[in-house]
């Protein structure tokens, strides 16, 4: 098994991270917007990112499972191994219900999607104020719990680059590789 991701897996893994990243900073940002045209324009926009998001994880997650990950250093001690596993997993977990919990609040708010203005994404739910109201809390909560596993992933990942000095963040982010890669 290589000790370094495909390339493949680093693009994925790269477009995910932006996506996220930006769609919940966008929607940090959007919270507080007072109604307007323009706050439904780019709740709209939040919500294309969110079926993007949702598509490119599920490519990803086959994508891993038809090519496992490279092992982890030797070095790494029994509880990193172990948090790294488990982290994730509940990274992969989030990538699909973050979306999804939207999609539902979306559904009961009785707010359609139209992905990119042209693609009408079937509700999952009929329209219901209460629900939709649960389901939005549920949505910002996750999206919260999102933040923090991103937040703990790329300081394992600075962790391991600046003080383990180990190859994990390099696996990742190829310019940062001391040998020449020739995976694909």
């Amino acid at each position: 098994m290589s000790a370094r991701y495909t390339g493949t897996a680093v693009v994925l893994h790269w477009i995910v991270a932006a996506l996220i990243i930006g769609n919940l900073l966008f929607g940090y940002y959007l919270v507080d917007l007072p109604l307007s045209p323009a706050k439904l324009r780019y709740f709209s926009w939040h919500k294309w990112v969110g079926v993007t998001v949702f598509g490119i994880a599920a490519v990803r997650l086959l994508w891993r499972l038809a090519y496992p990950p490279p092992p982890l250093p030797q070095s790494m001690r029994s509880w990193e191994v172990g948090t790294a596993r488990v982290t994730h997993a509940l990274l992969y977990m989030f990538f699909f219900i973050t979306p999804l919990s939207g999609w539902l609040f979306s559904s009961a708010a009785g707010i359609q999607t139209v992905y990119l203005g042209v693609l009408p994404i079937p509700d999952l739910l009929g329209k219901n104020k209460e629900l939709a109201d649960g389901l939005k809390m549920a949505h910002h909560w996750i999206a919260y719990a999102l933040s923090a596993l991103v937040a703990w992933h790329v300081a394992a990942a600075l962790k391991h680059h600046f003080v383990d000095r180990d190859e994990v963040l390099a696996r990742m982010i190829p310019l940062l590789r001391k040998s020449p890669d020739t995976d694909s």
